[in-house]
């Protein structure tokens, strides 16, 4: 079983560090995940990695197949998945190299992406007052300083949709709303993960300061600053792999307790072989 995925830009399983690599081409009934799932040993834990636009960046943030992603690594074992993303900041301190753990988010995506598995005649209210995995986030945290990266512990985590930047209208609103950070794919990643009782952290990477501030973002930017910040992601990822896989059991385990408002009897043998790897335990209380 393989307990740890890891979903980022295809850079950060390209390091020597991982090693007894295999791939798996794997289909799931929400379509085929972003890219093979890259399966390896990462300081001594399996981890399967998921390239989150595709090797070569092929799928826009609005495109990405976030819930055959999820499916994919569900179907594999995954308990706990660390994320990386990278984000602008809509706040002077939290600068372009920093890191930040955000502890919440924001959805501000319009509607596009499939954000739940459940539809079509399924019906579950999944929790997420607190989206991400708290037993999680201090170890991110650590890891990202024991790397040598500037870390900040907490923040309001925003997601539009793009692939458009902001205006600066748009990014003096969300800082008067209090975000902290911005970003355009970890809605509805981080929610999918939570319906799929996986235990969900991100490492968001500062890559510039949006549009409030004097300088333009510009992809030259956002890439230029990424990759300085790409070896410290992957140290950081060393240092968190072993002590998330020392991680018992989370409140993310237990999300579907409760949640499920659909009878049971009225769940079609079809229904419960789309939904199995979440919803046969629920079936066998």
């Amino acid at each position: 079983m393989i307990r740890i995925g890891i979903i980022g830009g295809s850079g950060l399983y390209k390091m020597s560090a991982l090693t007894d690599i295999e791939e798996y081409d794997i289909d799931t009934p929400f379509g085929k995940p972003s890219d093979p799932i890259v399966v390896g040993t990462l300081n001594g834990e399996r981890v399967a990695f998921v390239a989150r636009h595709g090797r070569g960046h092929r799928y826009t943030p609005s495109e990405v197949p976030y819930a055959a992603n999820i499916y994919a690594l569900k179907m594999l074992g995954v308990q706990y998945i660390i994320a990386a993303s990278a984000c602008g900041s809509l706040r002077e301190d939290y600068a372009p190299g920093h890191f930040v753990i955000p502890d919440q988010l924001v959805d501000f995506t319009k509607g596009k992406r499939r954000s739940s598995f459940f539809d079509n005649g399924v019906v579950a209210h999944v929790g997420v007052a607190e989206p991400f995995c708290e037993a999680m986030r201090p170890i991110l945290a650590e890891a990202v300083e024991a790397a040598g990266g500037v870390v900040h512990h907490k923040g309001n985590f925003i997601t539009v949709e793009g692939p458009r930047f902001s205006t600066k209208a748009e990014s003096n609103l969300f800082r008067q709303w209090g975000m902290d950070i911005i970003g355009m794919t970890t809605s509805p990643e981080a929610f999918l993960a939570r319906e799929a009782e996986i235990c969900y952290g991100i490492m968001a990477m500062v890559t510039d300061y949006d549009v409030w501030h004097e300088e333009m973002v510009s992809v030259e930017m956002v890439m230029h600053t990424f990759q300085q910040n790409l070896n410290v992601a992957q140290q950081a990822l060393i240092h968190a792999v072993p002590k998330v896989a020392q991680l018992g059991e989370t409140a993310a385990h237990y999300a579907l307790r409760g949640a499920l408002t659909t009878g049971k009897s009225h769940i079609t043998d079809e229904h419960r072989e789309r939904l199995e790897p979440f919803i046969s335990s629920l079936f066998n209380e």
